[in-house]
């Protein structure tokens, strides 16, 4: 299993809020397959006005209630894996063109960047303390199994 250490609240909404796309400045190489999420030491700075962003942030406080925006935990944590079914450049998403309504394939979606397209979140109950470093890395056996003790199976 890959990890990818990602910003928040762009981890929370791939792993809770239905982000299926992250974009990312080079394409990451030729993996498929599931991906633990880990959650950055920093915060993104920018793209916070993305209208899916608020959607899902919502969506999730309206079913669990939230005094905060859900994304203000769990710096420095596995909080769930996904699946990585495809990587492309956004030229060529399905969608491309100037007469595409934002953002090309996904509302997460932006232009000039690789699409990594991701499905089938599974959150993790108990979020897993673990380093974070840049680019899509192999996990190690142990961590692996505690990530499956939680979301069954071998993903």
């Amino acid at each position: 299993m890959r990890i990818l250490t990602v910003r928040q609240p762009w981890a929370w909404a791939i792993v809770h809020g239905g982000k299926d796309i992250e974009n990312s400045v080079r394409s990451l190489g030729p993996y498929r397959g599931p991906v633990a999420i880990h959650v950055a030491g920093k915060y993104a700075t920018e793209g916070l006005d993305l209208p899916a962003l608020d959607d899902a942030a919502d969506a999730w406080c309206a079913i669990h209630g939230c005094a905060d925006h859900p994304w203000f935990k769990h710096v420095g944590h596995i909080i769930g894996v996904v699946d990585l079914v495809d990587v492309h450049h956004a030229t060529s998403c399905p969608t491309h063109g100037e007469s595409a309504p934002w953002p090309l394939c996904s509302p997460w979606a932006e232009r000039d960047t690789w699409h990594l397209v991701l499905e089938a979140p599974r959150p993790l109950a108990n979020p897993i303390p673990y380093r974070g470093a840049l680019g899509l890395r192999t996990l190690p056996d142990d961590v692996v199994a505690r990530i499956h003790e939680q979301i069954g199976g071998a993903s």
